[in-house]
């Protein structure tokens, strides 16, 4: 489920969870920091960050110069490429979500434009490299940036409140599950392409993940 139409988020940090269906977060007032499985993102009135299904993310931060971040959500059907995006009249969109939501968000999805670009720091880079690299260990991610594993597990962990062997599980399951939905390629092959060291592997994963096998995802899809 989405969250609540419209909402005020606490000041204090939101612990990292998981959504099912795909959102849309517009940012009306305030701003605020999410670290998710497409980067992490310092967000402001008028940004909008996109939300696929299955994808986890935490926010540690809710305030921008004292003021609480108010957030208008909307579902969606289809995800961009792009994570962040930028709208010109977010009063605008308030009044027409308050009539009609899935009007308001067709009128997002045909006025957004790309936003920002997500933060570069160094667990950034390596969220990107875990997301992309499914087979790719910390220790040779930290070995290759001349730190200590136990370093770059603090670094990811204080910015994206998760471990990122976690991290890493959970971007490989979240591909898989898009290829299982998506495409017509064995159970078995797909495991192998993911890089699971077999289908087993795979429905353990992709299970804890979405709630169901890749079977029964493959009958219902």
């Amino acid at each position: 489920m989405h969250p609540p139409l419209r909402h005020t988020l606490s000041p204090d940090p939101i612990p990292r969870h998981l959504h099912t269906t795909p959102y849309a977060a517009v940012v009306l007032e305030g701003g605020y920091e999410e670290a998710g499985e497409r980067g992490r993102y310092r967000v402001e009135a008028g940004d909008v960050l996109v939300h696929a299904a299955f994808c986890a993310h935490w926010n540690p931060t809710h305030r921008r110069a004292g003021r609480p971040a108010v957030v208008l959500n909307l579902p969606l059907t289809a995800v961009p490429t792009f994570a962040a995006a930028r709208i010109a009249d977010p009063d605008a969109l308030v009044r027409l979500a308050e009539r009609d939501p899935l009007a308001a968000t067709a009128w997002l999805t045909a006025t957004w434009a790309p936003g920002r670009a997500p933060l570069d720091d160094a667990p950034d880079l390596m969220a990107a490299a875990l997301s992309d690299l499914p087979d790719l260990g910390v220790q040779t991610w930290a070995r290759d940036h001349g730190v200590t594993r136990e370093t770059a597990f603090r670094w990811f962990r204080q910015a994206y409140g998760v471990a990122p062997s976690r991290y890493r599980v959970e971007a490989r399951a979240r591909r898989a599950w898009g290829m299982i939905t998506g495409t017509t390629d064995t159970l078995a092959g797909i495991a192998a392409e993911v890089g699971f060291t077999d289908q087993a592997h795979m429905t353990r994963d992709v299970k804890a993940l979405t709630g169901k096998t890749p079977g029964a995802w493959r009958v219902a899809a």
